[in-house]
């Protein structure tokens, strides 16, 4: 069923660095999960909630967004009218603001001006998880509030950045306080919102006029003193990725059962760029565990509580665990990995060791040998 509503989804966030993960890249283009890139949640869970218009707003590093998003088909979005916009910054002399900063607004006021739905879900690109957004949108609708906001009860546990809300008895939110020492409680914004169109036409503009430049889900929940915004909780699972260690983390946690099954397998697809690879292959004397392997994989060595993205080749006598190793990435023979994050098409020498923490795991960088 198709929604009436739009969406646009936050590429980049100012206040999440993934060190030498989101240095060639967008963090929505960061990958997680064995074949897949943080942004095919998000683009899938609109898809699912029938929302057939989507923009994608990036601001720097988006070479390997595009590279991965196309022209929309794998999510259905190859459409002659709507479908997938792609949104870099608007560099020409209106533009640009004073001092040099890029005003990527105007862009987005035509983009929301050239479309008709009635509603916008903005989201941000460092939550992972699997719903439909429909029910969210009709008691958006039902509410009468001029916002709605998710949030579920992490509290502060998954670190900065957390927006922390505090709610009235109408589930308005009555107080909002960004990384507190002592939260109030413990509802943490998931960075997903709705809101109609026309006032964030009216929002837009206004920031345009005074002067500003930077637009962001938490800016627009900061106005709640202005606008009646309403929060709803989500009480399914939810990996939030706001550092290296909480990315690892929740990939560790895509090892656990429960939470694939909820993840994956609820009955509501997550959508990715199709690449056609031969089945991994296994060599004899292969020892893998408690892992995901992805397509086009050759593993001759052992692996365990790992993730293998596709094309990824572990070699006689080397040892994996708890490592999580990209596309394309060779590992030598008698090489030994553990608490190690591997980039793409990087290449570890014979009888290399590595050896990170769980809360702080090594990183190589893409393309890196070593």
């Amino acid at each position: 069923m198709i929604c009436n509503a739009m969406g646009l989804i936050l590429a980049d966030h100012k206040r999440i660095q993934l060190g030498e993960l989101t240095q060639p890249r967008a963090l929505a283009a960061v990958p997680f999960g064995g074949r897949y890139r943080i942004i095919d949640y998000m683009l899938s869970i609109m898809v699912n909630s029938g929302i057939i218009t989507v923009g994608i707003i990036a601001l720097n590093k988006y070479k390997s967004l595009m590279d991965h998003l196309g022209t929309g088909s794998y999510w259905d979005l190859d459409r002659k009218t709507k479908g997938l916009s792609i949104l870099p910054p608007y560099i020409n002399s209106q533009n640009i603001g004073k001092g040099g900063e890029i005003d990527d607004l105007s862009g987005l006021l035509d983009y929301f001006k050239a479309n008709a739905s009635q509603y916008v879900i903005l989201a941000n690109s460092n939550c992972v998880f699997n719903a439909k957004l429909n029910d969210f949108i009709c008691r958006h609708h039902e509410s009468g509030a001029d916002m709605s906001v998710l949030y579920n009860r992490d509290g502060i546990c998954y670190g900065s950045p957390s927006l922390i809300l505090s709610l009235d008895q109408n589930d308005y939110i009555s107080d909002l306080l960004q990384d507190p020492a002592k939260p109030a409680s413990d509802r943490c914004s998931l960075g997903v919102m709705v809101i109609g169109r026309e006032l964030l036409i009216d929002l837009i503009s206004e920031s345009i006029a005074r002067g500003e430049h930077d637009f962001a889900v938490d800016n627009l929940l900061k106005k709640y003193r202005q606008y009646k915004i309403m929060g709803h909780e989500y009480k399914g699972l939810v990996l939030r990725v706001n550092s290296i260690a909480t990315y690892f983390a929740s990939s560790m946690r895509l090892l656990e059962e429960s939470t694939r099954r909820e993840l994956f397998w609820s009955g509501l697809p997550v959508f990715t760029k199709v690449k056609d690879e031969a089945p991994a292959l296994y060599f004899a004397g292969n020892s893998v565990s408690n892992c995901l392997v992805a397509d086009g994989c050759k593993i001759s060595g052992s692996a365990a509580g790992s993730t293998l993205f596709r094309g990824v080749t572990v070699s006689r006598n080397a040892v994996l665990k708890n490592c999580i190793v990209l596309q394309d990435s060779y590992i030598s023979e008698g090489v030994e990995l553990e608490n190690v994050i591997l980039d793409k098409n990087c290449h570890i020498r014979p009888g290399i060791k590595l050896v990170g923490q769980p809360d702080y795991p090594a990183v190589i960088g893409k393309g890196a040998v070593v």
